[in-house]
């Protein structure tokens, strides 16, 4: 036989003395209630509200005992017993008042004083001083490969000659291309000023908070276009423009092009 534990033992024990107890409680006589409700009520409420509600109750049965023996019902009015008809219980308060008391509550306050948190920083220091210290590793990995490599420069310009075709550094060699398609004034002020300006106002056009490429078409479409225009032209004006600025295929006449 196993041995039952010393707490669980304990516990049943508080069990059943619970249970004892709440059956002595519910056999207790029916005449204690009215007493122990009446001490509460008297120590409860004053004396005055006491003695204005039992005249209320008094004046109450009065006005029902009357209605009562007025109304006799036809079916016995030939000499039988008169049956009264009670009227239904007015819920009344102490004075006759039917009104009942609101608890009060004690007001809070009507400001949230716990911030919202938010996905956003400040652009000082947490983005500032990212991109300084990334400019400070840009500058000094340009010069230490410049301290072991040399840049490629060419012999010295010779006045009476000018080299044909000349053409620019590579990353002006677009707007180079537009130079040879268009207008000087449209080459270099008017394209190259709506392409700058509609960069400028997408943020301002496109307002979507998101971060995913399928959610951010307009922004995605803007910048593919302006990408791919300059990378057209620069690949165009580097291998496809020989003497003269003429357009020529690099795989018949040569590569004319010099970082």
């Amino acid at each position: 036989m196993t041995e039952i534990p010393e707490h669980l033992r304990k516990r049943a024990e508080e069990a059943r003395a619970k249970a004892a107890a709440a059956k002595a409680e519910e056999a207790a006589p029916a005449a204690e209630a009215p007493a122990a409700d009446a001490a509460d009520t008297d120590s409860k409420i004053p004396a005055h509200l006491l003695e204005r509600a039992k005249a209320a109750r008094a004046k109450a049965g009065g006005a029902e005992a009357s209605a009562g023996g007025s109304e006799v019902s036809p079916a016995t009015s030939g000499g039988g017993t008169a049956v009264a008809t009670a009227a239904p219980p007015v819920a009344a308060g102490p004075g006759g008042h039917t009104q009942r008391l609101l608890t009060v509550v004690k007001s809070g306050s009507i400001q949230d004083v716990k911030a919202a948190p938010q996905d956003k920083v400040h652009v000082w220091p947490h983005l500032l001083s990212v991109e300084f210290v990334a400019a400070l590793a840009c500058t000094a990995f340009v010069f230490i490969f410049s301290v072991f490599v040399n840049a490629p420069l060419l012999e010295l310009a010779d006045i009476n000659k000018t080299p044909n075709p000349s053409k620019a550094p590579w990353y002006f060699l677009g707007l180079q291309e537009l130079l040879a398609l268009f207008h000087p004034m449209v080459a270099g002020v008017l394209l190259p000023g709506i392409g700058l300006g509609g960069l400028m106002m997408a943020p301002y056009i496109d307002r979507n908070p998101s971060a995913k490429p399928e959610d951010r078409k307009f922004a995605v479409a803007l910048f593919t276009i302006f990408l791919m225009a300059c990378a057209v032209l620069t690949m165009i004006g580097s291998f496809f423009r020989g003497p003269g600025q003429l357009f020529v295929f690099p795989w018949t006449a040569g590569l004319f092009f010099e970082l």
